[in-house]
């Protein structure tokens, strides 16, 4: 015990983290390889459990068997479980479990828990996890309970509970894992209902457990008439405007593209009728949020669209929440300062606040590395692949970007395709989070002394 604890010290926070998700990963695995997991009795090859398992703990949805035939009920229970603890967070999970069981909360964890919620300061950070998980838990019951007026009445009572609950899970965390079917969502696309819940499920995990808070305590607020609207609006933290303007933004031009790109294809949307293709189009643009439910075969798409469809799913959801990509706010803070440098601005204001220049650095940062992880796992899918280079990109970007979408080459996959994939959705996942932690460290010597100016051309 000594021994473990001792290593345990000696780990950094980007390390515990990051074997947090691999142990998660591979228990996970080790189960669904069990016959008691599948529902025909019998081993389920060790590849395709880890596969699962990865997808489901890193939220991702990608699927190497139909998860709906293939996993007996235990099986699904197991990967709702890696579901629920994907999306919260390994640390967070574990430390709340901590809680749970009535087990103090050191300096270490609450240390654990800044780096892994890329938060600023250890105040109220127990509190603040608190308030994840009762949101969490209340989000995903509201979501089940809405699921059940659809799925009670075609499935019955306990199984439409059931599929109620699991699909309210995988939405909220932005899994995108389903249990109906091998056709995800498509029988749903023209239940509005179903469309709906889903979407404001999967905006609400995505958006960022900071930008509710924010939103709810101005709300409040405002109805205490301590705030009329413009100033509820105006008191927002600058994180929550950039993430609320940038995720709306996103997915208006998002839907209002694949409208107009899909609108006659036959494959897609082209034989719905003119409502109904609104609907769809908008239900594309918010899965590219990393959920990786579909309404409509992604393989149908026009090579125009998928280009949209891999910028957007690249982006991803916004910071401390459920989704993946390199993040909204990532995405608002290199094009404002984009912006800033071609008006020749020194400093990036919005909103009447300045930006601190790190904060541009780590954008740049974690978009330059994810997009080079990105291209050489491109490169290596479709070495051992084969195929369409676009199917191949597309197959990476919503792995790395943990969206979960597919054009039919995920099942097709072999050995080595299925491990790359595999890495991929676990790079995804803590990818950002590690680059995060690794880029607030304190360059050691760096505060004491700098080497001289010597300016270079570029552009």
């Amino acid at each position: 015990m000594g021994t473990l604890s001792k290593i345990n010290r000696q780990l950094s926070t980007t390390q515990v983290i990051a074997l947090g998700f691999i142990s998660a990963i591979l228990i996970g695995a080790v189960i669904l390889s069990l016959p008691v997991s599948s529902a025909s009795g019998s081993f389920t090859p060790f590849t395709d459990s880890l596969f699962t398992s990865a997808t489901s703990v890193c939220v991702t949805g990608l699927v190497v068997v139909t998860t709906a035939t293939h996993w007996s009920l235990f099986g699904q229970i197991v990967i709702l479980v890696l579901i629920q603890l994907g999306g919260l967070g390994i640390v967070s999970f574990t430390t709340g479990v901590m809680m749970v069981i009535g087990r103090r909360i050191t300096l270490r964890d609450r240390m654990l828990l800044e780096d892994a919620l890329n938060l600023d300061t250890l105040k109220g950070l127990v509190k603040f996890l608190k308030r994840i998980f009762k949101g969490t838990f209340v989000v995903e019951g509201i979501g089940a309970v809405c699921y059940t007026f659809v799925f009670i009445p075609r499935f019955g009572i306990i199984k439409g509970i059931w599929y109620s609950v699991f699909h309210s899970i995988s939405a909220f965390c932005n899994a995108g894992i389903d249990i109906l079917g091998s056709n995800s969502l498509v029988p749903y696309v023209s239940n509005a209902w179903i469309n709906i819940v889903t979407m404001l499920l999967i905006i609400t995990g995505g958006i960022g457990f900071i930008v509710w808070w924010d939103v709810i305590n101005n709300i409040k607020k405002l109805v205490q008439h301590e705030y009329t609207l413009k100033m509820a609006v105006k008191k927002l933290h600058l994180h929550s405007k950039i993430t609320i303007i940038t995720t709306f933004f996103l997915i208006t031009v998002g839907a209002l593209v694949v409208f107009a790109l899909e609108y006659n294809n036959p494959a897609t949307i082209g034989n719905m009728g003119f409502f109904q293709k609104i609907m769809a189009s908008f239900f594309q643009s918010v899965v590219l949020r990393t959920a990786g439910f579909a309404t409509f075969s992604q393989a149908g798409l026009n090579s125009s669209t998928v280009i949209v469809c891999l910028f957007l799913m690249f982006i991803g959801g916004s910071s401390i929440g459920t989704s993946g990509g390199i993040k909204t706010t990532t995405f608002a803070v290199l094009f404002l300062s984009t912006r800033a440098t071609i008006k020749g601005s020194t400093h990036l204001v919005v909103f009447n606040k300045t930006i601190p220049h790190k904060t541009v650095q780590k954008a740049l940062a974690v978009t330059v590395v994810s997009l080079t992880a990105l291209l050489i796992a491109t490169f290596a899918l479709h070495l051992v692949e084969g195929g369409s280079l676009l199917d191949a990109t597309f197959e990476t970007t919503s792995a790395v970007a943990t969206v979960g979408l597919s054009r039919d080459f995920t099942a097709s996959m072999g050995t080595f395709g299925k491990l790359i994939i595999t890495f991929c959705m676990y790079l995804g996942r803590i990818g950002p989070i590690s680059m995060v932690i690794f880029f607030n460290r304190q360059q050691q010597g760096s505060k004491y002394f700098s080497y001289p100016h010597e300016d270079i051309t570029v552009g």
